[in-house]
């Protein structure tokens, strides 16, 4: 029986996927649920599995190439069984090879150790760290699975001599868009342009909730609790006592959230990705504290489910870890707002008629007018405001 394999929708949102690396070559024996292949989508790594079984008979989109959803990538199939016809389905006879259809019939020199690195049998992480040390993979025996290449084989592998890596080097470097880079473009421009944003800012005094995280973690209960964690918690609050900001625009309708979804946006090496706490307002700080921490490391190891990045009603991004005292961010559509949080710095201030200095952090709301108007705006952030400052309120 022949089973033709497609590139299936791994994500909500996902248009086209990257094939990362196939964990099955031709002529291996596939059993149905067997993974084939990790698929990189426009938001994590994900496993493509055997959606039948047999032989994999016919791969026709080697590793690196890009795809979009729907299309054939591979042909599974009993060694007897003929698949003539399904090869010339997709353009290629009994004779013509895959690599033939989906590559450059001439490549460049310096495209030529990518496309090879693509067709080893190696790792993702192993193939990263050979380009940054310019190792050709087609030069080592690897220790993994099947012989497969693992990164420990490229650790200790010898480096090109000096005088050819410089011979080699290029006066500029290309980089492909990863399916994550060609998303953040995606919503970007579906964000600034038809969006009207206006963007509202408040400078808040953290005394109060510096000493109070730092009385918090005194406790040593396992679990340490982040200034992006009390601020997670109080913008669920303040959502709960301003649904108005809570919503959706739906084109004909808008749409509020009786419970508060929100994103966190966290940067990786491939760009931002916002992962979701779900009923935050529902949760303890530090049930806040513990969930934000294990879905920012799984953002980073780009191993999140797509129900754990999708579905937010409202959004933060905090850059105040870099420095920044001040920032505005875009919004994540379908969403009503998203709040930018800035560096908490000593700043000196008027109090009581005299200058005093004070610990102190900008935040700036960014607002759909379509459905937050200014006033509206401004109460959710004086509910922000009043709550970071007299921090008991979130525990009242």
């Amino acid at each position: 029986m022949v089973t033709k394999v497609y590139m299936e929708a791994l994500s909500p949102t996902m248009e086209e996927g990257r094939i990362v690396s196939w964990n099955k070559s031709e002529g291996d024996s596939v059993t149905h649920g067997d993974v084939l292949a990790e698929v990189e989508t426009d938001k994590a790594i994900m496993e493509l599995q055997a959606r039948g079984e047999g032989v994999l008979r016919k791969v026709l989109a080697p590793g690196g190439s890009t795809v979009d959803v729907g299309s054939m990538i591979a042909i599974l199939a009993d060694p007897e069984d003929d698949i003539s016809d399904t090869l010339a389905t997709v353009g290629l006879g009994t004779g013509q090879t895959d690599a033939a259809a989906v590559e450059p019939a001439a490549p460049t020199p310096a495209v030529v150790p990518s496309i090879v690195d693509a067709r080893v049998k190696s790792s993702p992480l192993a193939r990263r760290l050979a380009r940054e040390r310019r190792i050709d993979l087609s030069t080592i025996t690897g220790s993994g699975p099947g012989g497969r290449i693992i990164v420990r084989d490229v650790e200790t592998a010898e480096p090109p001599p000096r005088h050819i890596a410089a011979l080699a080097e290029p006066a500029f470097n290309d980089t492909e868009l990863t399916q994550l880079r060609k998303t953040i473009a995606k919503r970007l421009t579906s964000s600034l342009g038809p969006i009207p944003h206006f963007f509202l800012t408040s400078e808040i005094d953290m005394e109060r909730v510096w000493e109070a995280r730092a009385a918090l973690n005194s406790l040593d209960e396992g679990q340490r609790i982040s200034f992006n964690d009390i601020i997670l918690k109080v913008v669920a609050e303040a959502l709960r006592l301003h649904p108005e900001c809570n919503a959706w625009w739906q084109e004909d309708h808008i749409r509020y959230f009786k419970d508060v979804h929100i994103g966190m946006a966290v940067a990786i090496d491939e760009g931002l990705i916002t992962p979701v706490v779900r009923n935050a307002n529902l949760k303890s700080l530090r049930e806040i504290a513990r969930e934000s921490q294990e879905l920012a490391q799984r953002a980073r190891d780009r191993k999140l489910a797509p129900d754990e990045y999708t579905g937010g009603t409202f959004s933060i991004s905090n850059l105040g870890m870099f420095d920044i005292d001040q920032f505005t961010a875009v919004i994540n559509p379908p969403e009503a707002g998203i709040l930018a949080i800035g560096r908490i710095g000593q700043r000196p201030v008027a109090q009581d008629g005299e200058i005093t200095v004070r610990r102190r952090m900008r935040v700036t709301l960014s607002c759909d007018h379509r459905i937050i108007d200014g006033a509206t705006g401004a109460r959710f952030l004086q509910t922000v405001k009043q709550m970071m400052e007299n921090p008991l309120a979130i525990v009242w």
